[in-house]
């Protein structure tokens, strides 16, 4: 089965940090596999913005390491990459010195069929220093798009400060905050699966779902990254990439496919959320730091060996940042009373893998009294990455004579087994949706500032307790206490196949 590809308008896209390691490893790949599927051709443009003094000729010297360092080699055609390296021009600018400005007139065309996009693949504090630049220089348009990278303030107030700053310049329908996770094919077809199918929304409820999981894990360390020590994993990947993945569950369905009515719905989940302060901190939330252990057979340090010599403290690192963190989440309506979600993320951890498993309640009454093996509640695992694909888990009867024996089997639809083509990566798609001008799998700013409304309180009590992060091995699923927090409760953590 071939996907159909939709051609777009014609584009200039502006990236400022047009030498950082965002764009290398994932705007110019992302770009360059639209290109060559054919969905935009040399009528676009791709405008590079960075403070380096580049040529031309350099920074496509840059764009083609890029895309042979980063681009699969069954893709790799030379007479399409010059093709997409003839689109790629640079201009050199720094946005925080008038006397430095760089001009975009030559690059930027007047024609208003033209769509003209923004992506500020830089640093929140540039946001808006660039804005300003963009409005002063005459390069604003009333059309115009711009994009917006995480981390997106470190808390409400500062989230708040940055979105002030570019709405001085940008409208909120101008603006696209991004979350790659939304442009994951599998976590797109969470919303086909619930919405486009009768099979599931009459059951997507309390009356039939026991509990919520949703795992983020991955086996990679943070590395000597400044910016992970100051977020830590409820900043890094909680407060946007988990919680929208919980909103897409736990959502009712929008009355149309429409950007405001799929964002309303998450925002009422978001409101919905039981707020976690004070001694509910403590209660509901674990968070960890990984120590020296092994992942896939290789020896590992731990993360405080990894930190620079600034971080340490007579000659010994100190950090309480966190690399783990797994919450029992609640969502205060009539659909999901009573139901917990239990999320977790971290480092380190035994296999990268991302998943949601919704499971049911047991069946309320079972008539195989004599049967060997006992009925099983049924699960539905949406496995985000690797490996894509969705796993209904029912309960057969296992093949053969002597009685019933009863087997738990899953229905399994694997991607890579049911689409034989390449499964485009996150930023593909949302790169051009922003082109087609499409904000259905972007934040909206009171989305955002729901959630961290929810983590900051979380993030306090942690700044107030006195004790450390719990301590785990590299290797492991977390601190012992992640464990305890689903099995105090009578239920165990998935882990079949992660």
């Amino acid at each position: 089965m071939s996907s159909r590809i939709i051609p777009v308008q014609p584009f200039d896209y502006v990236v400022f940090g047009a030498t950082g390691d965002l764009t290398k490893r994932k705007l110019i790949p992302a770009l360059f596999h639209r290109f060559v599927d054919g969905q935009f051709d040399e009528q676009s443009r791709i405008i590079g913005v960075s403070r380096s003094k580049l040529t031309d000729a350099e920074f496509r010297k840059t764009v083609r390491d890029s895309i042979e360092a980063f681009v699969d080699n069954a893709y790799l055609d030379k007479k399409a990459i010059e093709r997409f390296v003839s689109i790629c021009t640079y201009v050199a600018n720094d946005v925080t010195d008038e006397a430095n400005w760089g001009d975009l007139d030559g690059s930027l065309r007047k024609d208003t069929s033209i769509v003209r996009a923004f992506y500020l693949a830089i640093a929140p504090d540039l946001f808006g220093p660039t804005c300003e630049y963009i409005k002063k220089k005459g390069y604003y348009r009333r059309d115009a798009r711009v994009v917006i990278e995480k981390p997106l303030g470190h808390d409400l107030a500062s989230s708040i400060a940055i979105n002030d700053e570019v709405s001085r310049i940008f409208k909120e329908d101008q603006v696209y905050r991004i979350d790659h996770y939304l442009g994951k094919e599998t976590v797109q077809n969470l919303l086909a699966l619930r919405f486009a199918n009768i099979l599931f929304e009459p059951i997507w409820n309390s009356a039939h779902i026991e509990h919520v999981q949703i795992t983020v894990a991955e086996s990679v360390g943070a590395g000597t990254r400044g910016y992970y020590d100051e977020s830590g994993a409820l900043r890094d990947m909680v407060q946007n990439h988990i919680i929208q993945l919980l909103t897409l569950v736990a959502m009712e369905p929008p009355a149309s496919d429409g950007a405001d009515a799929l964002r309303d719905e998450k925002l009422k989940v978001l409101r919905s959320l039981k707020p976690i302060a004070g001694p509910d901190v403590g209660r509901c939330t674990v968070r960890g730091q990984y120590r020296a252990g092994s992942v896939d057979g290789a020896a590992v340090a731990g993360y405080l060996d990894e930190l620079p010599k600034e971080k340490q403290v007579d000659g010994k690192a100190v950090s309480r940042t966190e690399t783990f963190v797994a919450i029992k989440a609640e969502i205060e309506n009539w659909r999901w009373a009573g139901v917990p979600f239990y999320i977790r993320t971290g480092k380190r951890l035994p296999s990268r893998a991302s998943e949601i498993v919704i499971q049911f309640r047991n069946i309320p009454h079972s008539m195989f009294d004599h049967a060997e093996g006992a009925p099983k509640a049924n699960r539905l695992v949406i496995r985000i990455q690797p490996d894509e694909g969705v796993k209904l888990f029912l309960m057969i009867k296992d093949p053969g004579p002597g009685g019933m024996r009863l087997r738990e089997v899953p229905l399994n639809l694997s991607f890579a087994e049911a689409f034989a083509e390449r499964t485009p990566e996150a930023y593909e798609r949302l790169l051009l949706d922003v082109v087609r001008g499409s904000q259905t799998l972007f934040m909206r700013r009171d989305e955002l500032e729901a959630a961290w409304m929810w983590v900051d309180p979380i993030r306090e009590g942690w700044d107030a307790a006195t004790d450390n992060p719990q301590s785990y091995m590299a290797g492991t699923w977390g601190p012992t206490a992640a464990i305890a927090l689903i099995e105090r409760d009578g239920r165990t953590w998935h882990e079949d196949g992660i």
